[in-house]
């Protein structure tokens, strides 16, 4: 098996990763904290990652916790063209007894910024992608209707 994020990673390294992510998740087990809100790119709901049966639950599991009020998604569609976070992913992050921060992602790599400035520019690139992007609503909605594509896609 070769995998498209590193060809040479180890069996290792994969299962701490998924070991890392999964504990994350259970973040949101919580029935109010945190509060997360995405804008997903409708391109990584379409690609293919692990098969149509992994991204069949992967967005069931979205839809889930959207109709649990744990998450609120936005779908910035296709159609919405270049947008101003295509060079990295952002994840801003507010904190009762903190200041702001925000987490640039990028291949390998990652940078936490504090910088009040730079927070507040990049709430606002993140203002410009939610005002672009369906509903959440709608975005559920497209979620729910891409999962049950997946489901009824051959392997």
């Amino acid at each position: 098996m070769t995998y498209a994020y590193d060809p040479t990673v180890t069996e290792e390294a994969i299962e701490r990763w998924v070991s890392n992510r999964m504990a994350r998740i259970r973040l949101l087990e919580h029935p109010t904290k945190p509060m997360v809100r995405a804008v997903l790119d409708e391109a990584s709901l379409r690609r293919t990652t692990g098969g149509p049966a992994v991204m069949a639950e992967a967005l069931h599991h979205i839809a889930d916790l959207c109709r649990r009020r744990r998450i609120i998604a936005q779908v910035l569609p296709l159609d919405a063209g270049a947008h101003t976070a295509m060079e990295s992913a952002l994840k801003l992050m507010d904190f009762d007894d903190a200041p702001p921060v925000v987490y640039l992602e990028g291949v390998r790599s990652g940078r936490l910024e504090d910088d009040p400035a730079t927070v507040a520019q990049l709430r606002s690139v993140f203002d410009l992608l939610a005002a672009s992007a369906l509903s959440p609503d709608k975005s559920l909605t497209f979620i729910e209707a891409l999962a049950e594509d997946y489901t009824h896609e051959e392997p």
